[in-house]
């Protein structure tokens, strides 16, 4: 996952887009799509491969950001008399894509879908991805639809997935299914979704999960500056995620009784790690009673007040490390697990932007049906961790040049001024240079000592002095007061 989000909204900070757009044509960055690939997504929208079983009779929606088009997912949810039952309906990328065709090569040169903070870079062309294979509304697409049975506390019962065509009915953004649940005008599958995600984050706490609803830094313009601030992410967000969740756990569970799959693993984060941020935690004034899990202590998080919202972008350097495990003629990896979701887990539900749910996809469709795997499926699987490594390193480089470059903007009219801040961060080489994360504004950035300066206090509060921030480098640097 990123480690911090970022957006620019449309209306503001033209001259900080200016600068953003060139990061787009940046040595690593994916350029246009070849004139030859696109003609094959062109025809590759005119002639999708369309499944036989016709379940376009599912009022299915959509919760995705305002003004998305790529759609991957969508869903219903009903009552049953047991529990719950959720269809959801996976965009089949592969109806679409040949194998080793030249949309395919195209795929994994690109690998994922890069976001910038005004902006993106596709891993399909925008005929497939924001077009005839994205889950829009009123049109019938191929898709991968799943059906959960679930109990009354949100526990599955069973599992399925198959190819069936579907058609979306409505697309929600996040604002819009809270508001309507929260007034009590939402329809009844959206208010089984608070109603699911809520019994399946309960779940979650009970097997030692973590959900981090990481705030998502915003620049708007003020006068003849920019201001950084936090957005907090909405009940709506996480109850989304959780079907999310859901999905990928069976597709690992279905894998793993198949003997053949891929998962997205992620070892517990070591000792050291936990107790650097007990010390942050301190400084900033997070509660973390002693004997108290760090899971617990996430989960009470309040990402409204911008000291809980700075110590959740710190939880995520407890995330790194995750990787793709792939196993194969039923030899299970022995380490199978997803550390923060507690449990096997793997990457299904994105195949328009990440490269590898397209496979863990087919791998899935075919254990459910109790076959074999494609073998152009099982051809690509070895390479496929080395590929997604490369990609993630290539998402984070854009989203560090994204985040320099912003908090440069930001700061440049303020070089010599003197911040509060918790240092969050010191090398182990060089105790005298680390890392700040301000109190206001939300940056986090460098700070080095003269030389012969005694150590950084990590985790204590500190005064800082913006020495350098420079858009045209770009970058900022702090030193202590």
């Amino acid at each position: 996952m990123p480690r911090r989000h970022l957006r620019v909204p449309a209306q503001d900070a033209t001259a900080l887009r200016t600068a953003l757009a060139a990061l787009r044509t940046a040595p690593g960055v994916p350029g246009d799509f070849p004139p030859e690939v696109l003609a094959a997504a062109g025809r590759a929208a005119a002639s999708p491969r369309m499944p036989e079983e016709d379940a376009t009779g599912l009022a299915l929606f959509t919760v995705d950001p305002p003004g998305s088009r790529d759609l991957d997912q969508a869903m219903h949810l009903a009552r049953t008399a047991g529990g719950f039952r959720v269809h959801y309906a996976i965009a089949d990328v592969a109806a679409f894509v040949v194998p080793g065709g030249v949309l395919d090569e195209e795929a994994h040169r690109r690998v994922m879908t890069l976001y910038f903070p005004d902006g993106r870079v596709p891993l399909h062309p925008p005929v497939l991805g924001e077009g005839a294979a994205s889950l829009l509304p009123g049109e019938v697409r191929p898709a991968l639809l799943w059906r959960f049975d679930l109990d009354q506390d949100g526990d599955l019962l069973a599992a399925d997935v198959r190819r069936a065509r579907v058609r979306s009915r409505a697309r929600l953004d996040y604002a819009t299914v809270q508001r309507t649940v929260d007034d009590g005008t939402a329809e009844e599958p959206v208010v089984l979704l608070r109603d699911v995600g809520v019994r399946r984050a309960a779940l979650e706490e009970a097997r030692g999960g973590i959900s981090l609803n990481v705030p998502e830094q915003e620049i708007t313009r003020s006068g003849d500056g920019y201001v950084l601030g936090y957005r907090a992410p909405l009940p709506a967000d996480a109850w989304n995620a959780q079907v999310s969740l859901l999905t990928g756990m069976a597709a690992a569970d279905l894998m793993l009784r198949s003997g053949t799959g891929i998962l997205r693993t992620l070892p517990s984060a070591p000792d050291g790690s936990v107790a650097r941020l007990r010390r942050v935690a301190h400084t900033l004034g997070v509660d973390w009673p002693e004997g108290t899990p760090y899971s617990a202590v996430v989960r009470a998080l309040d990402p409204h007040r911008t000291r809980d919202a700075a110590f959740a972008q710190e939880c995520t350097t407890l995330l790194r490390g995750a990787g793709y495990t792939v196993f194969r003629d039923g030899h299970v990896p022995e380490h199978a697990v997803h550390a923060a979701v507690a449990a096997p887990y793997a990457h299904c539900t994105a195949p328009l932007r990440r490269l590898v749910d397209r496979y863990a996809g087919e791998l899935c469709v075919a254990a459910a049906a109790g076959g074999p795997p494609p073998d152009w499926v099982l051809g690509a699987l070895d390479a496929l961790p080395p590929e997604m490594a490369g990609g993630s390193r290539r998402a984070a480089q854009a989203e560090r040049a994204s985040l320099d470059l912003v908090e440069a903007a930001l700061l440049e009219d303020r070089v010599g001024e003197v911040f509060d801040a918790v240092v969050i961060d010191v090398k182990d080489t060089r105790p005298t240079a680390g890392t700040v994360h301000l109190d206001a504004p939300a940056v986090v950035a460098p700070v080095e000592s003269a030389p012969g300066a005694p150590p950084l206090p990590l985790g204590d509060r500190l005064r800082v002095r913006l020495t350098e921030a420079d858009p045209a480098r770009p970058g900022v640097l702090f030193a202590p007061a």
